[in-house]
């Protein structure tokens, strides 16, 4: 049935993904790209797909997500080289991708507008077909009680009733996924996390990039924490805060969270105890 379903076009569409040299949009740079174009018309979809020599370095991090490395892409055309070529082939069309709306259209319009070139969203739709999923199957509690539960959450907002549901959804996951394997997308296959072991459960859901709840800071492919924002990103916070002072203080007196001051003050006093 998907193979024989045509779209109703107004316009053309273009869905298009992108690979890139990480995930900040106004840094970081596509390293691959493809793209597949719809016709009104109903005639065969164009394909067009590339590989992109960024000319900064790729992270550990995007590299072991898509495995295009820097030897692949050293005889590879620039952006700039082929970004006329890409933005013929869009046009004027709409566009769609998978969590397009927050990052592969934004990279898109960074690309061009280092190039000179204008990609004008407001001259065409933009299809997220992620939030389409989100908004369809919610990931409310009162979602997951029907879909684990089978029944309806009637007393929801209720601190007590959410704590029963939310044990009582535990309970059907426990017993829903018993013996199935977790498969990523990059097709790794864990095999049956999902036990009756909280520790095993708390491995599994835990992000490994994770230092703070609000991300200020994350562990780099090294184990090192650094810093996930500011002027100082990417940079070790223990060394980088006893160094600078004045910005160690900004952080212990603005609005950052217990948590976060906790965390920097145990490094600083680490890195000062390193040097003695």
């Amino acid at each position: 049935m998907i193979d024989n379903f045509k779209f109703n076009l107004q316009k053309e569409i273009v869905f298009f993904d992108i690979e890139s040299t990480g995930l900040n949009v106004i840094r970081d740079r596509i390293v691959q790209i493809a793209l597949i174009k719809y016709f009104p018309d109903g005639r065969e979809p164009e394909e067009l797909e590339m590989l992109i020599n960024p000319g900064i370095p790729i992270s550990k991090e995007a590299m072991d997500v898509h495995g295009i490395t820097p030897e692949m892409l050293k005889n590879k055309p620039t952006f700039a080289q082929v970004g006329q070529q890409l933005f013929h082939f869009i046009g004027n069309a709409d566009l769609g991708g998978y969590n397009s709306d927050r990052f592969d259209i934004p990279m898109l319009m960074e690309e061009f507008d280092r190039i000179g070139l204008e990609l004008d969203v407001s001259i065409r739709n933009c299809i997220d077909i992620q939030k389409i999923f989100y908004k369809m199957e919610p990931r409310t509690l009162k979602a997951a009680y029907k879909f684990f539960c089978n029944a309806e959450l009637t007393d929801a907002h209720d601190a007590l009733a959410d704590v029963r549901a939310t044990v009582d959804v535990f309970k059907g996951q426990l017993i829903k996924y018993e013996g199935v394997d977790h498969v990523d997308g990059d097709d790794f296959v864990t095999p049956a996390p999902i036990k009756n072991d909280m520790t095993a459960l708390a491995n599994f859901t835990a992000n490994s990039n994770q230092v703070d709840v609000t991300m200020r800071m994350k562990y780099d492919h090294n184990g090192v924490i650094v810093f996930n924002f500011g002027k100082h990103i990417g940079k070790p916070v223990g060394e980088t805060l006893y160094k600078d002072r004045q910005y160690y203080g900004w952080i212990l007196e603005k609005e950052f969270s217990a948590q976060v001051k906790q965390i920097v003050k145990k490094l600083v006093k680490e890195y000062e105890q390193s040097l003695s």
